[in-house]
């Protein structure tokens, strides 16, 4: 799972407010496209979620699988698979966050594995979508 895609965006809060709303996995399915649902089923002492099961539905892939995440204050969540699912068999990611004069800057980095045969140009466009979707939809749900 070498071939990570990633992508930016600036919304216009503090670190703080956009790692609230990231951390808030239950509210996923409001805000998140292809996210149908999202369990907290451990917490850190922190009471972050630590291991979350999700329910996608995306295009032609629908699965349950389970992440585990791991948190650096305000500045990064950095997520891996915990359980795979039917189609989902790797998978890790993160967001990270630096506030600057226009605002935060998030950058989001994923690498999934599938179980069906994709060619890596496809699987990279389809990561795109999926961040560029949740990137803006995380901008609605913080500034809203």
């Amino acid at each position: 799972m070498a071939d990570r895609t990633s992508s930016r965006i600036i919304i216009q809060a503090d670190k703080k407010a956009i790692m609230g709303v990231i951390a808030d996995y239950p509210s996923y399915p409001d805000w998140a496209d292809g996210i149908k649902s999202a369990e907290v089923l451990s917490e850190h002492p922190d009471g972050r979620p630590e291991l979350v099961r999700m329910t996608l539905s995306s295009g032609p892939i629908s699965d349950t699988y389970t992440v585990r995440c791991q948190w650096s204050g305000d500045d990064e969540l950095r997520w891996d698979l915990s359980e795979a699912g039917a189609v989902v068999n790797g998978m890790n990611g993160s967001y990270t966050l630096a506030e600057g004069a226009a605002g935060t800057e998030v950058v989001y980095e994923l690498a999934v594995d599938v179980k069906i045969p994709m060619i890596g140009m496809f699987k990279r466009k389809a990561e795109k979508i999926i961040i560029d979707s949740a990137l803006k939809g995380l901008k609605r749900q913080v500034e809203k």
